[in-house]
């Protein structure tokens, strides 16, 4: 239960069996929905400077709707989350990201809380530039429905979030399964993005991803893995469904080629975490962090390796066939990191 991670002797190794998945899922910078509470918050961040991971993440607010043992006050969430920011943010490869858990879960007094937390001021230091937003959006019809209800007067669900200047050129939207043109033009406005959790809107029926309207609106989409509703770790797994959604929405749907699916699950996320002068491509001046997948050649993607016709077909053999097992190798920043 989540309630659990209140307690340092279960989340300790939590953390540690989540960041080393992660890495030995081919994950080397990750935007991390973390815990409500702040003494986990301290693990997870200590778990992912430990490993050299790129993490970026940060205490979930939420003051309504939820069980008690999840809330806390706007006040003691603005304290708790500064005290944060001052022990991890810009630490090595850390970074703070101010996480209410929706709209849903969070009035309006709290939003502000997460405005005072995002925005540089004079109230607050340089590195403020620095830090990240990260909420749900838009994910499923009822949820929509009762984010109107929530807050009478507003426009519809984004505008829950940009009244209290939260929708920006730092802020990652998870899912927006279910956006209004309207929506779309504020995020693409701000600069900010939508992070695709295909698996997920399959999984619990939220539905199919509207990526063809993001792209004509000029929103920019990057993959996700929704780890607590999604089936699993491995960014390819995600890109196949992401190729499955588009298929089932015909004329809607964009059609994604394998190069589209490796740019999604790499330099589409560093760019929307504004990362992309550090990582996500393999170029020259940035850290090296690779993954090498080496399957074995008895595997099902290994036979169809040695028989693919050339570099964009064998990309997208990968994307159809290949699981965490193929992997062979990670580094972080030149190191290695995990190895089979």
């Amino acid at each position: 239960e989540e309630s659990r991670l209140a307690d340092p002797e279960y989340a300790a190794p939590l953390a540690q069996e989540f960041v080393s998945e992660l890495i030995a899922h081919g994950t080397t910078t990750a935007l991390v929905f973390g815990s409500h509470f702040e003494s986990a918050m301290d693990i997870l961040f200590a778990a992912g400077q430990d490993a050299g991971l790129n993490l970026t993440t940060g205490l979930v607010l939420s003051d309504r709707i939820l069980r008690p043992d999840l809330l806390c006050s706007p006040a003691d969430a603005l304290a708790a989350s500064q005290r944060l920011i001052d022990r991890w943010h810009g630490k090595g490869r850390l970074r703070y990201a101010v996480t209410p858990r929706f709209s849903l879960s969070t009035t309006d007094e709290m939003l502000e809380v997460c405005r005072q937390l995002l925005g540089p001021g004079s109230d607050r230091d340089a590195h403020a530039a620095d830090i990240w937003f990260t909420s749900h959006v838009n994910e499923n019809l009822a949820e929509v429905q009762t984010v109107a209800d929530l807050f009478p007067g507003t426009a519809h669900y984004i505008d829950t979030y940009h009244r209290h200047g939260l929708v920006t050129d730092r802020s990652v939207f998870a899912h927006n399964v279910h956006p209004t043109d309207h929506e779309l033009d504020l995020m693409a406005q701000a600069g900010a993005w939508a992070a695709h959790c295909p698996t997920s809107n399959s999984a619990l029926g939220s539905g199919l991803f509207p990526l063809a309207r993001h792209v004509r609106h000029g929103v920019g989409v990057a993959l996700g893995s929704d780890v607590g509703a999604g089936t699993g770790l491995f960014l390819p797994k995600e890109g196949l469904q992401a190729y499955f959604m588009q298929q089932l929405l015909g004329a809607q749907g964009l059609p994604l080629t394998p190069v589209h699916l490796l740019y999604l699950a790499t330099h589409a996320g560093a760019r929307a975490l504004g990362l992309a002068d550090r990582v996500g491509t393999l170029t020259v001046g940035r850290d090296f962090d690779a993954v090498w997948l080496r399957p074995e050649p008895s595997s099902s993607l290994g036979i169809n390796l040695r028989h693919a016709a050339d570099p964009t077909d064998a990309l997208a053999r990968v994307f159809a066939l290949s699981t965490p097992h193929d992997l062979a190798g990670v580094w972080l920043r030149g190191e290695p990191a995990y190895t089979k």
